[in-house]
């Protein structure tokens, strides 16, 4: 059975088993937590590079490669509170397993889908099985992180933590190509496969598990699991600081999605090589690692969540302003300091979800919602991943290049200041109340 209990203060939670064991903390149990989240991440960043591959090997166009590269997201815009409440009847590390085995199949199959008019169709829908598998994997990740990271250093290893996507999409980008140039776009969609199901059994025998928290109360009918579950979902979209917490990730993932998104599209535009490229974009992934752990360290150190959400968006902002706002005799950058630019957004941003999963652990309505508020938070995320490269795009077709892009990213960061203030009520409150 998949349940131990624990005297430690996670709001960890899960239906599963009963063993007798305490789960112990350590630092090797929280980087396995994170190997797990960013082998995840590799299987959403595998797609990108293989683009060429792709519509070379099955004749796909740029339409169906658009499509390949947004369905991973359906998943999680229509099932990520969902999800979400699915960990709690499953059990946190038996979630993470479960996505990783979906994971590892599905990207095995698709390394071995024949050739033929049904290979784009095949592939669309093992893409929203990886979806479904890369949010059952990653949306009990918080808790368990904080359960498992070594007392005092809870809020560095969620900052830590928040690091897997920009480090997923990082490795991605730099090995992508050579492997594709090696293995072909079959072997590099057998790497991520293998990794996957390794990493799920070391989680399976490695992490103990954990007791699960009560399920919060409900007076809806209905059968025991779905009686939990409409009280968890109720519980959950009526609270204030879910709502807020799931906008705030939206509108950062957006921005972060067209800067990360459309920089390879700018460098070629600007004749730069492929190498150099890759390169670039991988650079500026990595400054996001450096924020997502520079946020977990300010935190630990007790600067206020809100204030550090609200200046990372600011930051945001104006580096957006910098990269892509070329107005003649007032704003003129040259490509050095517009890339520096980008990397300084970059990196401002990645203190952003290190915040955000740290509050989303701290604010949720109940510690049996933990992982509801961040499937939420998932959700919200998707849809903004999803809404807003096509609106940028969109924009850049109508003025005839990427001059108003900033237009759009410091509009989502206006938002995320906007939800960054009505987490700074809900944050006091729940001071007020841990202090009574």
């Amino acid at each position: 059975m998949d349940r131990l209990k624990t005297s430690s203060p996670a709001p960890a939670q899960g239906a599963a088993g009963n063993d007798d064991m305490l789960p112990q903390r350590g630092i090797g149990m929280t980087l396995l937590v994170l190997l797990a989240c960013i082998s995840a991440a590799l299987h959403v960043g595998k797609l990108p590079p293989a683009v060429p591959a792709l519509r070379q090997a099955l004749g796909i166009g740029l339409v169906e490669a658009g499509v390949l590269l947004a369905v991973v997201q359906v998943a999680g815009m229509t099932l990520g509170l969902i999800l979400g409440l699915m960990t709690n009847a499953l059990g946190l590390r038996r979630s993470v397993s479960i996505g990783l085995g979906l994971l590892a199949t599905a990207s095995a199959l698709g390394a071995v889908i024949p050739v033929g008019p049904s290979a784009l169709a095949l592939l669309i829908v093992l893409r929203v099985i990886e979806g479904v598998g890369f949010l059952l994997a990653v949306t009990p990740a918080p808790a368990l992180v904080r359960a498992f990271a070594p007392r005092g250093t809870e809020k560095l290893m969620l900052g830590l933590w928040s690091a897997y996507m920009p480090a997923g999409m990082a490795l991605a980008l730099l090995f992508g190509p050579v492997c594709i140039a090696w293995l072909g776009w079959r072997g590099w969609w057998a790497l991520p496969a293998a990794l996957s199901a390794g990493v799920a059994l070391a989680v399976r025998f490695y992490l103990p598990a954990l007791s699960p928290h009560p399920p919060p109360s409900s007076r809806l009918g209905g059968t025991p699991l779905l009686h939990t579950w409409l009280g968890s979902l109720r519980q959950t979209l009526r609270a204030r600081a879910p709502r807020a917490l799931a906008l705030s990730f939206g509108v950062y993932a957006a921005q972060w999605i067209v800067m990360i998104g459309f920089l390879p599209v700018i460098c070629v535009e600007a004749g730069l090589s492929t190498g150099h490229i890759a390169v670039l974009t991988a650079v500026v992934a990595a400054m996001n690692i450096v924020g997502n752990v520079l946020g977990g360290h300010f935190l630990q150190h007790g600067v206020a969540p809100p204030l550090l959400l609200r200046w990372g968006f600011v930051m945001m902002a104006l580096s957006a302003v910098a990269a892509y706002a070329q107005v003649p005799h007032v704003l003129w950058l040259g490509a050095g300091l517009r890339y520096f630019a980008v990397c300084l957004f970059s990196l401002s941003g990645g203190m952003v979800p290190a915040t955000l999963f740290m509050l989303g652990v701290r604010l949720a309505p109940a510690p049996a919602l933990v992982s509801s508020t961040v499937g939420l938070m998932m959700q919200v995320s998707a849809l903004g991943q999803f809404l807003a490269p096509p609106l940028a795009a969109w924009l850049a077709h109508r003025v005839g290049g990427w001059q108003w892009t900033w237009a759009v990213t410091s509009s989502c960061a206006l938002v995320g200041i906007a939800g960054a203030a009505r987490l700074r009520a809900c944050w006091r409150l729940a001071q007020q109340e841990s202090v009574a």
